[in-house]
């Protein structure tokens, strides 16, 4: 067994990893048992009762968390001339397109979300290779592939993420910082959890919230009673 470290130890003090905890208590206690000195990610992962590998069972969306994650997201908009303004003016921090397409191409990747134009797709398909692996690939389903370019950079800005069930049947996502008051963290990680929960395929049968836990960069995950959600 591994030795366990001082945090680590401190953590057991204040909770029961066997233990389930009402949503307000795992995101107290999730504040409590980070000991990093950065501003640790705070994350809630839901395993799902569905087999991604069938199509039809492919859970995937997008959700505008009441207070964002606590982070100055990097918008790269790749746009035709006439959007340019309208991206800027909405906070876009990268805007332009043929010469920031050969900077992915050579594996530039400074950026957090990607938003660009349906009239451009063909262009910005050819990036796959490079963006798909690092979930960077604009979306139509995701609102990245729109011509209201303004809106959805203002929302991405604001806090809108899309998620995705991985191939071991968990949706992982970061809904704040530590740094963030108990209450806030909660409303995030509730807006997340409906949001999963209108996705629920049809085909999928049996239990679809299998397990819910709230942990940081630097803790173990702190598993939340669903009776209190």
């Amino acid at each position: 067994m591994a030795k366990l470290t001082k945090n680590q130890k401190e953590a057991l003090k204040l909770y029961d990893p066997e233990q389930l905890y009402s949503i307000e208590e795992a995101s107290d206690l999730v504040k409590k048992i980070t000991f990093s000195k950065f501003d640790s990610s705070i994350d809630l992962n839901v395993r799902l009762g569905v087999d991604p590998k069938k199509a039809d069972q492919m859970v995937r969306g997008v959700v505008a968390l009441p207070h964002g994650i606590g982070k100055d997201v990097k918008v790269l908009v790749l746009c035709t001339p006439d959007k340019e303004q309208e991206a800027k003016d909405a906070g876009a921090d990268y805007v332009g397109l043929d010469e920031f397409i050969k900077k992915i191409e050579g594996g530039w990747t400074d950026m957090d979300v990607i938003v660009t134009m349906p009239t451009v797709m063909a262009k910005v398909g050819k990036l796959g290779r490079v963006l798909g692996p690092r979930g960077l690939m604009p979306n139509p389903k995701s609102g990245t592939v729109t011509m209201d370019i303004g809106k959805a950079v203002t929302e991405v800005k604001a806090g809108k993420i899309d998620f995705k069930v991985d191939k071991s049947g968990i949706i992982h996502a970061s809904i704040g910082k530590v740094s963030f008051p108990p209450e806030k963290i909660k409303e995030n990680a509730l807006e997340m959890i409906q949001t999963i929960n209108k996705l629920r395929p049809s085909s999928a049968k049996g239990t679809y919230l299998k397990s819910i836990s709230l942990s940081s960069t630097m803790s173990t995950g702190i598993s939340i009673d669903q009776s209190t959600i």
